[in-house]
């Protein structure tokens, strides 16, 4: 995304827990630049002419700084970040110039209000690429470009961000415990360093308790604490007496890595929507529900910000999807995204609307990795200058593709787990398509309805 203005980054971020910077005025003098790690840490670089400095330019130094490896170079990107919005940078951009201009993104691109909009201030984030395939992520051996990940993936478990079920956040859990104390400690020591430290240093916040939620509710904080401690506790002493010897620097940290690879979502940009509720109750009365929408190099993931599972997760293959702007005063901007599926044993299209002012961010990139897909180039993604984490263009097209409305897709399961899809809990609209005819019908009280030109 382009900007109209030029700029740089304070020397020293003056207020705030997590010390971030604020954009400063226009300078050409050498000046500090901050470079946020996920977690908070900083490459702290002194640059010239920092008012017009790019992202390349950046990239170059911060490397340098944090001795990654050409190998690894396209492993990670710049972001800005706020707790309003997050925004991958092109090579080209100039993160001063975007700075400037983040309230009209956030007026463009988020819900906030204009007081949260005026108080919202963004940080240079590095972090990881959305464009780099995870299949080139398995060959890194640097033990920094690792840890840097792992760093990265730790912060989204924890988060809750990846939804995992409990065999997974303990299993990982467990590893970061015996990254940070080591192996071997006998039952007394592991426990008191685990009470030390606290649970919610290895757990998600809302399983651990530090964010509330449904298991806060349901058990007893004491019974659900000693619980979660004997679990997480059992897998250090399984992790332990795995080897006799100490492990490799790099063993627990591909360890933790290819679990979270497991997970379908690894990888994604994070984008915030709402879809409506199913009706409930005798008046029938519907809402929003809020959700995140990731999508990475393979697929599109609509989670629950609460419940913190997935609600639909689908490969390109399995979707076609579009994007509409508002027609008019009060309208929302909406991402529809149509699958495969099934009422009362018919087959039928489904469509899911999910709202948001991000919308056309969304369309666009699962555009480009759609084309990236069919092109066979998703390990060149970051070489080109065609990503659209930042398109100002309008993606209304998308639907144009080979897999716009009407394609094969595959069937999804439902299943237990967090990771699998509940498309039995979403609100969609269910239609047939009729093929040649042109003629469609939407599905009412589980039978076929033609659709007239006034329905359509």
């Amino acid at each position: 995304m382009e900007g109209d203005e030029c700029g740089g980054f304070p020397p020293e971020p003056s207020e705030g827990s997590s010390q971030r910077g604020s954009v400063a005025s226009s300078v050409t003098r050498a000046q500090d630049v901050l470079v946020y790690l996920v977690g908070d840490s900083a490459v702290h670089l002194c640059v010239e002419g920092v008012a017009c400095v790019s992202v390349q330019e950046l990239g170059r130094s911060v490397r340098e700084a944090l001795h990654i490896p050409d190998s690894a170079m396209d492993a990670f990107a710049f972001w800005l970040c706020s707790p309003l919005l997050e925004l991958q940078l092109k090579p080209k951009h100039q993160p001063y110039k975007l700075c400037r201009q983040w309230q009209d993104l956030l007026y463009r691109f988020t819900e906030a209000s204009e007081e949260d909009i005026s108080q919202d201030e963004p940080c240079l984030q590095y972090r990881r690429n959305v464009f780099y395939p995870k299949s080139k992520e398995l060959q890194i051996e640097d033990e920094g470009v690792l840890r840097l990940l792992y760093d990265e993936a730790r912060v989204n478990i924890l988060a809750g961000r990846f939804p995992c079920d409990p065999e997974t956040w303990t299993g990982l859990g467990a590893l970061s415990f015996a990254m940070e104390l080591g192996v071997g400690l006998d039952d007394q020591k592991a426990t008191a360093a685990l009470r030390e430290k606290k649970l919610i240093s290895f757990l998600p916040a809302h399983v651990s308790g530090g964010g509330g939620g449904l298991f806060s509710t349901l058990r007893g904080k004491g019974g659900r604490q000693a619980g979660l401690e004997h679990n997480l506790l059992e897998e250090y002493r399984k992790i332990s007496t795995l080897g006799s010897t100490p492990p490799e620097p790099t063993q627990h940290l591909r360890q933790y890595l290819s679990t979270c690879h497991s997970l379908p979502y690894y990888g994604c940009a994070f984008f915030s929507g709402e879809i409506d509720k199913p009706a409930q109750g005798i008046l029938h009365r519907a809402g929003r529900k809020a959700v995140n929408v990731g999508i990475s190099l393979e697929g599109v993931y609509v989670m629950d910000i609460k419940e913190k599972h997935v609600l639909l997760g689908l490969r390109f293959s399995e979707l076609s999807w579009d994007h509409s702007y508002p027609e008019g005063e009060g309208d929302s901007h909406i991402l529809w995204l149509e699958f495969d599926g099934e009422e009362a044993g018919t087959p039928v299209n489904k469509l899911l609307k999910i709202y948001s002012k991000q919308a056309e961010l969304m369309s666009g990139l699962i555009e480009f990795c759609v084309e990236l897909q069919s092109a066979g180039e998703g390990g060149a993604a970051t070489e080109t200058d065609n990503d659209v984490s930042l398109s100002h263009q309008p993606a209304g097209q998308a639907g144009n593709s080979d897999r716009g409305r009407g394609g094969r897709r595959g069937k999804l399961r439902r299943q237990s787990s967090v990771v699998c899809s509940r498309v039995h809990t979403l609100n969609t609209i269910s239609y047939v398509d009729n093929g040649e005819s042109g003629e469609s019908a939407v599905i009412v009280n589980g039978k076929p309805h033609k659709l007239t030109e006034r329905d359509h």
